[in-house]
């Protein structure tokens, strides 16, 4: 692979801001799944959270039990600057496999292609663990490969027979509503815990 992945390597990219995945705002499909769950108030997890966009949204809209995790301090300190009266208690800065709360909702957003393909199958493992029952893993995968990695891509059958044992999976579907350089190489996921 040639590159470590590890809490330096990801704070360096925030440091630098040598971030090209972040569009600078939530984006449409979760911004649509946020908008439509009303005035609940399940307790979400953003793993890899990087600028934290979506929980940045989902504070102002009033949602108060949301956390984000993310091992690069720069960024955790950047979202600080940003989001002013986000709990501090709710910024994990370390390692998402050492989490051990339990959530509804978990958000996947580029957490998962960001992460070497050999921690996929603990990835998914340790989704299920952290979701309380009927707890659901939303957000969006790439379906696509990628020539240079991070991030690394793939492709619905091979998600489908990787969440499938630990997942029933609501929505796995071609997004229709992505930003447009992704647009039909991403596919929404709506998945509850088995």
């Amino acid at each position: 692979m040639g590159k470590e992945l590890n809490s330096e390597y990801w704070n360096n990219r925030y440091k630098e801001e040598n971030i090209p995945w972040d569009v600078g705002s939530i984006t449409e499909p979760l911004k649509n799944y946020f908008d439509a769950l009303g005035t609940s108030n399940p307790k979400i997890l953003i793993p890899g959270c990087g600028n934290a966009h979506e929980a940045q949204y989902l504070h102002n809209r009033g949602f108060t039990n949301v956390y984000v995790c993310d091992w690069a301090e720069a960024a955790l300190e950047k979202f600080r600057s940003r989001v002013h009266g986000f709990p501090r208690e709710r910024l994990i800065c370390g390692d998402f496999f050492e989490i051990k709360e339990r959530f509804d909702l978990i958000i996947e957003q580029t957490f998962f292609c960001a992460l070497d393909p050999s921690l996929r199958k603990r990835y998914v493992v340790k989704m299920n663990s952290l979701l309380n029952y009927r707890g659901k893993l939303v957000g969006l995968l790439f379906n696509t490969q990628f020539p240079k990695s991070p991030p690394y891509g793939g492709n619905i059958e091979e998600y489908k027979k990787l969440f499938a044992p630990f997942f029933s999976i609501e929505r796995m579907e071609p997004c229709e509503d992505s930003i447009h350089p992704r647009l039909g190489s991403e596919l929404f996921i709506e998945l509850v815990k088995a």
